[in-house]
């Protein structure tokens, strides 16, 4: 296979939304064609028709849009290719390895209960019909499983191997017409060229299934990658919607950078020996290697993937991150220049964890009618011995001010001095009358860009407005 081009493909189901663990999948097999230059499939399947759900596909589309994996073929999808299946499965039955199952749902249920009641696994192939009839749409046709013990590696899972129990016959097409899972993925991805099988490790039991067929249709076998599942936070079960396994978009919808989301989703179960846990897409490119990806789970964390978002917002230029905080801003920021924005994005990028934030963070800068937080200011005058002095002391220096960033810092510096108090108790003091948050940007830096938008004077006004509330 080494003088073959690398074709991966992602063959999600229309059944949802995606969610991190369909999207790692998708990444980890974007990443194995690029850094070998090959391509990069999308394929739908979407033969299970009652699990279908209409927008699925275009959710899916969007979603590796949105995160940049675009696919260099595709989407194909399998309910278009139903003659293809056909075919194959005429050659099944032609060489003997597939029949037409006649057996009923009460059949099928009484055939499970015996072997429950026996205490031992249920294999259809001990029941198989003798002489079946000849297979006609509207029937399901089963595959006639050859059992015996199997061995084969997995680029992610080593050497596995299992005995004849894990084959059994199962069915190729169903009574809609529609394949299952099993016959159809086999059959695109050797039509597709697929080089490289990355799926989920719910699939692994099926692999000695999948085996018994690429025997039976004379198909080689590609090289199969199996990835742990992604955990839920407790790290002791399967990720689920209860945990957090949310709409991958949603992470969109709240502001996260697709570059943070691909830097994180890449290193839930894979690293590449290094104590670096942050990647760009091309470092990712450069790095990945499946035979670094953990045998074990991954661990789901949100926090995580908060600061991973922080440190991307952090690194990317601020015009970029302007357009792409543009929906994020508070509503009353619409009728604002963009410089003043632009000043006020710069001053609060590096506290940014997402951009939802952002309009938590900078409300204050577009309130026209902004009225002191009592509760917050008397909270913050306690602090000090003398509040009501404090701020005259501050309002009396700051007249004084051109109101620059330095002159600022300098001044309220000096105050710290002149009035013995700390920093903490001064500031934040100051911050709570003139922003109503405990948490804002750089005092100094907040007071200068709030002046370019409601002047000195307003500033000013701000503070006076604390002096009643710490008199009474």
């Amino acid at each position: 296979m080494a003088d073959i081009p690398v074709r991966t493909r992602f063959a999600p189901s229309p059944t949802g939304f995606l969610h991190v663990g369909g999207v790692r999948t998708a990444l980890f097999a974007w990443l194995v064609a690029k850094q070998a230059g090959g391509q990069f499939i999308l394929r739908i399947e979407d033969t299970d028709r009652d699990r279908h759900v209409e927008e699925s596909e275009q959710h899916i589309i969007d979603s590796l849009e949105w995160l940049g994996l675009k696919p260099d073929e595709g989407p194909f999808r399998q309910s278009e290719r139903l003659e293809i299946y056909k075919e194959w499965a005429q050659r099944l039955i032609d060489s003997g390895r597939a029949y037409a199952d006649t057996t009923s749902t009460e059949d099928l249920d009484e055939l499970r209960e015996a072997s429950k009641q026996a205490r031992k696994p249920f294999l259809f192939r001990e029941h198989r019909p003798e002489s079946p009839p000849e297979w006609q749409p509207g029937m399901p046709l089963r595959f006639k499983s050859e059992p015996k013990a199997r061995q084969w590696h997995d680029e992610v899972m080593g050497d596995l191997n299992a005995g004849e129990e894990a084959i059994d016959d199962f069915i190729l097409i169903k009574s809609d017409g529609f394949p299952t899972y099993n016959f159809a993925h086999i059959i695109d991805d050797h039509l597709m060229g697929i080089t490289h099988v990355i799926r989920s490790q719910e699939f692994l039991p099926s692999v000695p299934k999948f085996l018994d067929l690429y025997g039976a249709l004379g198909i080689e076998q590609p090289r199969l990658a199996t990835l742990p599942y992604v955990l839920g936070p407790d790290g002791h079960k399967k990720l689920s919607k209860r945990d957090g396994a949310k709409d991958i978009l949603d992470y969109k919808r709240e502001g996260y950078l697709a570059e943070a989301l691909i830097s994180f989703l890449a290193t839930l179960g894979w690293n590449d020996g290094s104590e670096q846990e942050i990647f760009t897409v091309d470092e990712l490119i450069k790095k990945f290697d499946l035979s670094r990806v953990q045998r074990g789970g991954a661990k789901f964390d949100e926090q995580r993937l908060a600061w991973v978002d922080g440190h991307f917002i952090r690194d990317m230029e601020v015009g970029n991150l302007f357009e792409l905080a543009r929906d994020f801003w508070p509503h009353s920021a619409k009728e604002y220049s963009f410089e003043y924005k632009f000043q006020i994005l710069k001053l609060v990028q590096e506290r940014l964890k997402h951009l939802s934030e952002l309009s938590e963070l900078t409300d204050f800068f577009f309130d026209k009618d902004y009225s002191p937080n009592r509760d917050l200011i008397l909270s913050a005058a306690r602090m000090l011995d003398n509040p009501e002095r404090a701020i005259t002391e501050v309002i009396d220096d700051l007249e004084q001010s051109d109101f620059s960033s330095e002159d600022l810092n300098q001044r309220l510096k000096n105050l710290v001095g002149k009035l013995n108090v700390s920093p903490r108790e001064l500031f934040g003091l100051i911050r709570v009358t003139v922003t109503g948050k405990t948490i804002a940007p750089g005092l100094w830096e907040t007071l200068h860009v709030l002046s370019m938008e409601i002047g000195k004077e307003g500033v000013l006004q701000r503070l006076k407005g604390s002096l009643d509330i710490v008199k009474d």
